[in-house]
């Protein structure tokens, strides 16, 4: 390599009229990609096969683009000397087939999709493995848009609100399977760890024409991560709560045939920060295990299957000596048995690509809350086909599927529940030159307790610019409601009423995206709105009983989100900000208000400084405005607070020493007013709601070892 650069050296200085001389690596995870294209000052390269091109540019200051099949494009920037010669290395992330044919159902690159897929990449998940390595909620919750909404104080139960939306309305799935439910539940998002993710993309709005009843309010869907050169990791972290973190990934890629196995332990002590009596972090003991196994033949068909175990024992509620208002202790604690497995294939038939996919899980949960006992089985079965293809200008998918969904209670058989639902659905992405797309899908479920439930859904690509694009989507679709809404995930089903007379509900939503990016700056502006008609409210029926009702007035949610980054070599600096407008018709007092716990007003700043070989710091302000309060006798509304973090990581070869601080002034929402309700709520609670930090000012530190 020295040989071959010394000859190139001597090469481009003994081309005549060259006035510097400039050679650009590219690669991806570690190995070079041929065939790049690179640009630079009105000049273009293709790279070899080791990766290299060389290029004669005058000197200064310069930006390289490149763009390669299957990777997002990049841009840094360069100054290039006036003699000798200036070398440059530029990484690609990799696009993923998945994150196209997952997100999407089509074979469009992203950058052609006219759906806005947001991604969370690589070095964001290796950033938050860091902090929370036992969950994505941070991952999620720190994304614009997005907010992780605490549902069960004591035991820390949460789940993922899109775009202002109830989070039961989100649809979770893993490589576009349905591994934690039909629904999901306020734990799934707590037991999942990040460190075998390759990217998690988010699709926001009503996406039932791509995915069903369940992703009214939008789609999350973490993507794995492929083996590649055969790496393995392990990494162990402490917090000064008293958690710990021990989690190993191993994987092999000898060919074809590729595995890996995520396993760990999470576990943590139960804490009354504020001690009053009443947990505010709560323990538990947690246990993963995930094997995957990839197949790629060389005719462009692949295989996936995995299987997944997670055992968990959470407690909460009154501590060790700790009384309710009403002089009794109260126990809050739910034991977790899963068991999932699912399956995507792919290959080409007759120039069509044909992609299987099904999943079956069983989540098992044993339940106190106060006296009361809750024991029960939910089952899934999901089932799917398709074929697409192009034809001219147009890009098809049709397919069909199944999904079952059960609840098998054992305590309280009065909600048990078995539903199915097949479907047929088809989509066309339809190619007006290179500036204009459009796509148009439709779904049609015929659900066994709701009946027809219609998904129309356009989404538009427009390329106004060479920098800018413009993306509007509109859609249509159902929710099939369940007994498990965010309330009675938090409450639990003991003091529900049998659902009765309760209908489907239905929603329209719409968006627009406007994009600009060039070099390293990239913006992002969204306003976007949402109306949920008949929307399921729990409605209280007396002093000790509640019931699942619809609405007679719909859930309106409009708002805004923007997004400013900007990359200039190892520095990248992040600025959002998100306005979010929601209002819903209470049924307990007959009048509108603010959904409660939706802040009008976000925003962040986040600045990391990497370095390859050296590591990288990290700084994190979020701010969170005013929010509407529920049941809360003390406040009608929670007071804005911020949030500050920091973040620094050492490489030493392949060991990787962290620290990490969060909520760094030890903001607690304990310090306006006590968590316990001096009187239980109708459900059977006695907390108000959560909407500020519990645990305070947090440390955590360790090692991460790739081997």
């Amino acid at each position: 390599m020295v040989l071959a650069n010394a000859v190139l050296t001597v090469l481009l200085q003994a081309l005549p009229g060259a006035d510097a001389n400039l050679s650009i690596e590219v690669g991806s995870e570690g190995r070079p990609i041929a065939s790049a294209t690179v640009r630079v000052a009105g000049r273009e390269g293709t790279t070899a096969a080791d990766g290299h091109v060389a290029l004669s540019v005058a000197p200064g200051d310069h930006e390289i683009a490149v763009e390669a099949p299957g990777y997002l494009p990049a841009s840094i920037q360069v100054n290039v000397a006036a003699s000798g010669l200036t070398r440059a290395s530029v990484t690609l992330l990799r696009l993923e087939e998945e994150l196209i044919v997952t997100a999407t159902r089509s074979a469009t690159r992203l950058q052609n999709q006219p759906l806005r897929v947001e991604v969370i990449d690589g070095d964001d998940i290796e950033e938050k493995a860091m902090m929370t390595p036992g969950s994505v909620a941070m991952l999620l919750g720190e994304t614009t848009g997005l907010r992780v909404q605490t549902t069960a104080p004591s035991l820390g139960a949460a789940n993922v609100r899109i775009q202002g939306l109830r989070g039961h309305y989100s649809q979770l799935l893993a490589d576009g399977l349905p591994l934690y439910g039909a629904q999901g539940d306020s734990f799934s998002l707590l037991q999942v760890p990040p460190l075998d993710l390759a990217q998690v993309e988010v699709i926001k709005g009503v996406a039932s024409a791509l995915y069903g009843p369940a992703a009214l309010g939008g789609v999350v869907n973490l993507v794995s991560r492929r083996p590649r050169g055969g790496e393995n990791e392990m990494l162990v972290n402490l917090t000064t709560l008293g958690g710990v973190d021990a989690t190993g990934w191993l994987a092999r890629d000898p060919g074809a045939w590729a595995w890996s196995l995520i396993g760990g332990y999470h576990g943590q002590v139960r804490r009354d920060v504020d001690a009053d009596g009443w947990t505010d972090v709560a323990g538990y003991d947690r246990g993963i295990v995930r094997p995957r196994v990839w197949f790629d033949d060389d005719r462009g068909g692949s295989l996936l299957a995995t299987v997944g175990f997670v055992a968990e024992d959470r407690k909460g509620g009154t501590g060790d000596g700790g009384l309710a208002p009403d002089g009794e202790p109260f126990a809050e604690s739910v034991d977790t048995r899963h068991i999932d497995t699912g399956v995507v294939g792919k290959w080409f038939a007759a120039q069509r690509l044909v992609s299987v996919r099904g999943s079956f899980l069983q989540t098992s949960q044993d339940r106190t809350v106060g006296a009361a006992r809750e024991r029960g089985t939910h089952r899934t079965g999901f089932l799917e086909a398709s074929a697409a293809g192009p034809s001219g200008r147009h890009t098809w998918v049709v397919g069909g599927a199944f999904q079952h969904d059960g609840y098998d209670p054992r305590d309280l058989p009065q909600f048990a529940y078995t539903f199915s639902a097949p479907a047929l659905f088809v989509q066309d992405e339809i190619a007006f030159g290179k500036r204009l797309i459009l796509a148009l899908s439709a779904r049609a479920d015929r659900h066994s307790e709701y009946g027809m439930l219609l998904s129309p859904r356009a989404s538009l690509l427009l390329r106004p610019g060479r920098d800018f694009t413009l993306r509007l989507s509109g859609g249509a679709g159902a929710f099939a409601p369940t007994p498990f809404a965010e309330e009675t995930e938090a409450s639990g089903l003991s003091r529900l009423r049998p659902l009765s007379g309760i209908g489907a509900e239905r929603a329209l939503g719409a968006s627009c995206d406007l994009g600009f990016h060039k070099g390293g700056l990239e913006l992002s502006g969204t306003v976007f709105g949402s109306e949920v008609k008949r929307p399921t409210q729990v409605a209280s029926v007396g002093p000790s009983a509640v019931a699942l009702v619809n609405a007679p007035d719909p859930t309106r949610t409009w708002g805004s989100e923007l997004l400013a980054r900007y990359r200039r070599g190892d520095l990248t600096v992040q600025v959002t900000h998100a306005f979010t407008r929601s209002t819903e018709w209470d049924v307990d007092v007959a009048a509108r208000r603010e959904v409660p716990l939706t802040p009008r007003h976000t925003a962040s700043l986040n600045v990391i400084y990497e370095r390859e070989r050296w590591g990288r710091l990290g700084l994190e302000a979020y701010s969170i405005g005013r929010q509407a309060l529920d049941h809360d006798p003390r406040l009608e509304s929670g007071r804005p607070y911020f949030l500050f973090g920091a973040l620094a990581q050492r490489r030493f070869g392949k060991l990787r020493v962290f620290v990490n601080v969060e909520n760094v002034f030890d903001v607690l929402q304990t310090d306006e007013a006590p968590l316990v309700s001096p009187v239980r709520r109708p459900d059977g609670r006695w907390t108000v709601d959560a909407w500020a930090p519990l645990d305070g000012r947090v440390f955590n530190g360790g090692i991460r070892i790739i081997f």
